[in-house]
């Protein structure tokens, strides 16, 4: 099996792997105790503390651990919107956050605070004058990842801190996707990020609030971690977190460019292979080891399971693999193809050879899924360019490929300058459509109330 999904989990490093068994021998004592066991486990503590902080350029002190990115997430928000409450209940997030940061907002927005989501580009990236345009008086914190998980496009962070320092407003940065590649540069007051992002082991976190912030934990706390992560560290994961990070650290700069050099490959040669795809994602400004396409007329959990068997673990943002049958948040915000959408997140290490493997089994893959779903064939579906200029394509109850398969179907049908109204009431429909109409050159016309679900109006331009 190749293990492609390095965005969700990295692989346990072997650093961090000998950190864990040496610190599970050494660090089992309570770190708060004056005794000899206590003061040693205390000690193993404080050097996590300090490779970590060094890792991410701020002091030990301004650095605690948690149960998890999410949890870091989660307290680094409320901690921050409390301890500003009176200069506002104004939220800022980008339309691309990780759903720990939405979730927070969300949170933020029931209990009476305001949120503003800044919309991004088709690449995934925010403008960091939208930033600048979301602060109000009322601000009390703004958020942004410095890179995303779906499709690897790397922020302005810098910019967007400067906007915020500017206005006198913290800024919380989600690194848990980049701090393995480096420290997040720019005048930023808030950190989180998580250890299984970085080839650590899963279960631990960081927060940092620099020095100057008003900071005000929620909920029960304790004397441990500054009182902003109650309860017993789990020391011997914190310790082969932080060897693992320094770890990942000195490889870097290699590993990067190796890695980079594989995803070129994937980016070129998906599309040279397969047709009907389209790659997103920032193709300059990206993390190395991601690379995201979405392809026409496909099932994205068939076409997963078909890479399964095939030897590859790859993930999705596609509609069809969430329980709740919607499109990927980040996906519909940078307005591009949702079904058939595939991640590749390659783990250091990977070899060539099982990137080339992947490329000669993806077309077999996707071929395969189009023709069990009976997709049309070639550049052109349909053909003869006659018939009724306002045809209706009901697929309703259908879920995605189907309504964008149907209208494939029948486009050809149509004479130039006529209209396809596409019934459909998947939400996958309302994002897809629209983008299968800037893949095939067609006027997407827009959308329109029906009895139950909408209506898609497409007009034949060629």
């Amino acid at each position: 099996m190749a293990y492609f999904d390095a965005a969700s989990g990295a692989p346990l490093h072997p650093v961090a792997r000998q950190a864990l068994m040496a610190s599970l021998d050494e660090g089992w004592a309570d770190p708060a105790r004056l005794y000899r066991e206590g003061r040693r486990a205390r000690m193993l503590l404080d050097a996590a503390r300090e490779a970590a902080a060094e890792a991410v350029e701020c002091r030990p002190d301004e650095l605690v651990f948690t149960t998890s990115g999410t949890r870091a997430v989660h307290s680094g928000t409320a901690g921050a919107l409390a301890g500003r409450r009176r200069v506002g209940r104004h939220l800022i997030v980008s339309a691309v956050e990780h759903s720990s940061v939405l979730h927070a907002a969300q949170v933020h927005e029931a209990e009476g605070g305001t949120v503003t989501e800044v919309a991004v580009d088709r690449t995934g990236a925010v403008a960091p004058s939208a930033y600048a345009e979301a602060l109000r008086p009322d601000t009390a914190l703004a958020c942004l990842q410095s890179a995303n998980h779906e499709v690897g496009t790397v922020q302005p962070v810098a910019e967007v801190a400067e906007a915020c320092r500017v206005a006198g407003v913290p800024l919380l940065v989600d690194a848990a996707q980049s701090l393995g590649w480096g420290p997040v540069r720019g005048d930023w007051s808030l950190l989180a990020a998580s250890a299984h992002k970085w080839g650590g082991p899963s279960g631990v976190g960081l927060l940092v609030v620099r020095k100057g912030v008003r900071f005000a934990p929620q909920g029960p706390v304790d004397e441990r971690e500054s009182g902003r992560a109650a309860g017993f560290e789990n020391l011997p994961a914190i310790v082969a977190a932080a060897a693992s990070l320094r770890a990942v650290r000195a490889e870097a700069a290699e590993e990067s460019a190796r890695l980079r050099e594989l995803t070129d490959r994937i980016r070129a040669g998906v599309p040279d292979r397969v047709p009907d795809v389209e790659v997103v994602g920032d193709p300059e400004r990206r993390l190395p080891g991601i690379v995201t396409f979405s392809c026409l007329y496909v099932d994205g959990e068939t076409l997963l399971h078909e890479l399964d068997r095939a030897g590859f673990s790859v993930s999705s943002g596609s509609s069809c693999t969430s329980s709740t049958l919607t499109p990927s948040h980040v996906l519909k915000a940078m307005g591009v193809l949702s079904e058939g959408n595939v991640r590749v997140s390659l783990p250091a290490g990977t070899p060539r050879e099982e990137v080339e493997r992947f490329l000669s089994v993806l077309p077999g893959a996707v071929a395969g899924t189009r023709e069990k779903l009976g997709a049309p064939v070639g550049a052109a579906a349909g053909g003869t360019g006659r018939g009724d200029d306002a045809l209706v394509v009901d697929a309703r109850g259908r879920r995605c490929p189907i309504p964008v398969i149907e209208l494939a179907k029948v486009i050809g049908d149509v004479p130039v300058g006529g209209t396809v109204r596409v019934l459909a009431d998947d939400e996958a429909a309302r994002l897809d459509i629209p983008a299968w109409c800037e893949m095939r050159g067609q006027q997407y016309v827009g959308e329109e109330p029906a009895d139950r679900g909408s209506a898609y109006v497409v007009r034949r331009v060629s």
